[in-house]
């Protein structure tokens, strides 16, 4: 994978977005020592692709290491009814990655249910009772091999690993037992859903703790796995216009390796395991159709063990990790 390159990123820009994905919680001070340039310069960086490129940092639950289900939808929908259906999907607290795709007729969407109950609702109740959606596949996700915590753009290689090494947060090791998140904690995740980067203080505030108690309960989430800061940006603006989903079927004894060789190439952003007729699901980003086409007849092509490959290009992208409306 090459730098991305646009209008609207720079070199300094894809630097600070690489340096984000390894520790979004980062001082701009540090991110400015590790990349050669000022803290100022950073901070007026951050806001101007915050206001142009939509960048947000937030908080997430890692569904797999708290051990809960995550699936993947595809709705087949009369095509004037699409954007209201995935707009109201979109609203949800349990989705994400939302893309209207197949021209128009088609919605694919993660949902990751807190209880059995919320799953029951969305598949058996709400989307059944739906007149324009007339067909609904649901796929369980079994194993991630790409996302989540890694990050996509990092994977350019603009940042050496060196300067990895020096803005990988320093967590304390993660703890043996099982990681959990607690009621209590939901005080603490409810503003850091909201600016992933909010300061001490401000969590102090929202929970009633101490900031030392504070410092110390989000250093054991975030050590455990149980919860990661994300970033978002609109990736068009980084050049790569072109988001397609990938349903791969393999050879059963291929599915691991090829899991594993599709987290190492650079057009994929999310791949996982899963139930259904397909057995992997990867998200890929790449400039344009004639770059899909090059991934799919060249790196994924070569790979042994892929027996069939759907590909679902995005033509619209509804929700990324939060839903802002009207974009």
């Amino acid at each position: 994978m090459q730098t991305p390159k646009s209008d609207t990123f720079d070199e300094l820009d894809v630097l600070i977005l690489s340096a984000l994905e390894v520790d979004a919680r980062a001082s701009f001070a540090r991110i400015g020592q590790v990349l050669g340039v000022s803290d100022q310069t950073v901070a007026r960086r951050y806001r101007r692709l915050t206001a142009e490129a939509g960048l947000r940092v937030v908080a997430r639950r890692d569904a797999f290491v708290l051990g809960q289900d995550q699936w993947m939808l595809r709705l087949r929908c009369a095509p004037d009814s699409t954007p209201v259906i995935a707009d109201a999907l979109a609203k949800r607290p349990d989705t994400s990655w939302i893309g209207l795709a197949s021209g128009g007729t088609e919605i694919v969407c993660m949902t990751h249910p807190r209880s059995p109950g919320d799953h029951d609702d969305l598949l058996l109740g709400k989307l059944p009772r739906t007149p324009s959606v007339m067909e609904v596949h649901a796929q369980q996700l079994l194993h991630r091999f790409d996302g989540g915590p890694s990050g996509w753009i990092v994977k350019s290689g603009a940042l050496d690993a060196d300067q990895v090494a020096a803005l990988r947060p320093r967590h304390p090791a993660r703890p043996a037992a099982q990681a959990r998140i607690e009621p209590e904690d939901e005080p603490l995740l409810a503003v850091l859903r909201r600016d992933g980067r909010a300061g001490h203080q401000e969590l102090q505030r929202a929970t009633g703790r101490s900031e030392s108690a504070v410092k110390r309960r989000l250093a054991a989430l975030l050590a455990s796995g149980a919860l990661y800061i994300d970033i978002e940006y609109d990736y068009e603006r980084s050049g790569q216009a072109r988001t397609a989903a990938l349903w791969i079927t393999t050879e059963p004894a291929a599915l691991h390796s090829v899991g594993e060789a599709l987290s190492g190439h650079g057009e994929v952003a999310f791949a996982a395991a899963t139930t259904g007729p397909s057995h992997l699901v990867a998200t890929v980003v790449v400039r344009d159709t004639a770059s899909l086409y090059a991934y799919l007849s060249g790196p994924l092509g070569r790979l042994d063990g892929v027996r069939h490959v759907e590909t679902t290009p995005f033509l619209r992208r509804v929700k990324q990790l939060t839903y802002r409306g009207g974009r």
